[in-house]
């Protein structure tokens, strides 16, 4: 569905100087074989980024110790395209030329569009994509037996699909490839007050693709999801963090042998992972699977400062907040 959209808002967006749509990528527990506490199924989708002709992206950390994670801008730079030892001379420089390049092409440059400033604008480029998909739909094949809403939001493109006998919801992210590592940084929030020309940094594609390459390497029968779906609705119900589950399992699949997963372990690895869990509530410390991680499998590429970065402690908050400590042990 959303390759349909990309596709034909694509061939829209020829001969203009918007970003250029990348094929979509899934991520998350529906494209991983697991599913949390969700009524309906919820795909999480991110579309790439890149610049369109005659401008380039450059990112700049943001080094503001009071944000959480880290957080990156787009600053967006028009490109010059003249001879380079002749500066100026091509009359449709975007760099020395622009109000010439608009003129001839009756298109704004990308800074003129979806930029706060120099920098690229979270809001203005979720809500140009849902302009793009309202006028869009009634071309896709899926239009003539589904019926779309658009949800509002600020920082994603929501969906929300559903015919006679079924309903799904798709939430797009837009994100910036990091180099040519499996890292983005994304629209998606961090925080109610996250600025529109913030991206932060993600690993949720990682993480998707450590899951995939798992699934090759396992047994057929592995029982490593069925282990991670059984903890993440059970544990969801007392209010743990599903990401610290998944952490969990996904520490234990990098240090067990995959030939261990097989189903007749299962209450095996089951125990393994509480035990875990126990462990790492108990010291309130469990630390990020992919920032900081040199074990991963080689084909999950990680920029240099991502690969030597000090792990997070995903559990902070629990050092923090004695009273928080205590409840999430009781309800362990």
């Amino acid at each position: 569905l959303i390759d349909n959209f990309t596709s034909v808002i694509g061939r829209a967006l020829t001969r203009t100087f918007y970003p250029v749509l990348q094929q979509a990528i899934g991520f998350g527990s529906a494209f991983e074989g697991w599913t949390a506490r969700e009524k309906e199924v919820v795909y999480h989708v991110l579309i790439p980024l890149s610049p369109p002709l005659g401008h380039t992206f450059h990112l700049e950390r943001d080094n503001d110790q009071q944000r959480p994670g880290r957080n990156f801008r787009v600053r967006v730079e028009l490109e010059c395209s003249c001879p380079r030892e002749h500066p100026g001379v091509n009359l449709l420089c975007f760099l020395h030329h622009p109000d010439m390049v608009r003129r001839r092409t009756q298109q704004p440059n990308l800074l003129d569009s979806l930029c706060t400033g120099f920098y690229l604008d979270v809001q203005k480029i979720v809500l140009w994509f849902c302009v793009l998909v309202r006028a869009s739909w009634r071309r896709l094949p899926q239009s003539r037996s589904w019926h779309l809403v658009l949800l509002a939001s600020t920082r994603t493109c929501n969906l929300r699909l559903n015919n006679d006998q079924e309903s799904f919801l798709v939430k797009v992210l837009f994100g910036v490839r990091r180099h040519t590592s499996d890292i983005f940084i994304t629209s998606r929030p961090r925080g109610a007050q996250t600025p529109s020309i913030m991206w932060p940094e993600t690993y949720a594609m990682a993480e998707t693709k450590f899951f995939r390459y798992m699934a090759r390497q396992a047994p057929q029968d592995s029982s490593h999801i069925k282990c991670l779906q059984l903890l993440a609705c059970v544990l969801a119900h007392k209010d743990f963090s599903i990401h610290s589950v998944k952490t969990i399992i996904m520490r234990l699949l990098n240090t067990i042998p995959v030939s261990r997963w097989h189903r007749r372990y299962f209450l095996l690895q089951l125990s393994d992972a509480l035990e875990q869990l126990r462990l790492s509530l108990e010291e309130k410390h469990l630390e990020h699977f992919i920032l900081g991680n040199q074990r991963l499998p080689e084909e999950i590429r990680l920029p240099q400062d991502v690969q030597r970065a000090k792990p997070p402690n995903l559990f902070h908050g629990l050092v923090q907040d004695p009273a928080a400590h205590s409840q999430a042990m009781q309800a362990y």
